[in-house]
């Protein structure tokens, strides 16, 4: 773990329950000042519930979230100054215009910044005249993702900013946040479907599968253990064992300690994988 004062979001021990079910089991995870990371997890894996209780919007059954060095139960009011949020629902009364919209939210932000959100819309080509409920969902999330900087944040939480969107928009989406992070050096919580995309901008990933945090570690790292292994033939005895599959008129393998993996002689080919393959094997959907 990082020290405290290099922590902008720390969670310790976290479990969140509805009733008799466990939605979020004793997830731990530090995210450090100016990093991204990315949350992960299949529909109904717990990350909405963990999101939920770091942003202090739930109380927690157990454990502790600390928020920029301050408990996040306690200090939520003052706390939530201090980051921007675009939620995976761009949501907002249909016949206000962007303008007045703008003018809503800088009155409740005492760091906001007009030129910066006045610079963005005209990025993304949004006059300000516009009512919210005209624009496309691509251009209802860029709004959000201005509306959320303009505040100066120090965190920046994005849920699922990509959902619904064509390839343009989350390729400008992301660029946008990668600017950001070039610029001001803030911190990126992300929780997204769209893998291909996070893998651009990521520094750590963490894995959520049935309500646990299956998976906590930085994204080179992680990649430079996971493998992809065929065999010409099959099956294949393996002394080390491994699930196996069949591949072709052979065999083939997910390895995930490859550096410390004693490779058969039976081997045709060894392949990196991206972040998708290393999710899909990670949440049982492969061997």
């Amino acid at each position: 773990m990082t020290n405290e004062t290099d922590s902008a979001l720390r969670a310790d021990g976290v479990t969140i329950r509805y009733g008799s079910k466990v939605a979020v089991d004793n997830a731990t995870l530090d995210v450090a000042r100016g990093s991204v990371y990315a949350l992960l997890g299949r529909n109904g894996a717990g990350k909405s519930s963990l999101v939920r209780a770091l942003l202090g919007q739930q109380r927690a059954d157990a454990g502790s979230i600390r928020l920029l060095g301050e408990d996040v139960w306690t200090h939520r009011d003052t706390l939530m100054e201090r980051v921007g949020i675009v939620p995976e629902d761009a949501d907002a009364p249909p016949d206000m215009r962007v303008g007045k919209l703008m003018r809503f939210w800088s009155s409740l932000y005492s760091r906001w910044s007009a030129p910066m959100f006045e610079e963005r819309l005209q990025r993304f080509h949004i006059a300000p005249q516009t009512k919210f409920g005209e624009l496309s969902k691509g251009q209802k999330k860029q709004v959000m993702l201005a509306l959320a900087l303009a505040t100066s944040p120090e965190l920046l939480i994005l849920d699922d900013p990509t959902l619904g969107l064509d390839v343009v928009a989350r390729k400008s989406l992301f660029e946008e946040v990668i600017a950001e992070l070039a610029d001001r050096g803030i911190t990126v919580l992300v929780t997204t479907h769209d893998l291909g995309g996070v893998e651009t901008i990521a520094d750590r990933i963490g894995v959520m599968h049935a309500g646990r945090l299956v998976l906590d570690e930085e994204l080179e790292s992680l990649k430079s253990r996971f493998r992809r292994v065929r065999f010409a033939a099959r099956p294949v005895a393996l002394a080390n064992g491994g699930n196996v599959r069949a591949w072709g008129s052979g065999s083939e393998m997910v390895v995930s300690n490859f550096p410390d993996w004693n490779e058969p002689a039976e081997v045709a080919e060894v392949s990196p994988m991206s972040l998708e393959e290393i999710f899909i094997a990670v949440t049982g959907e492969e061997a």
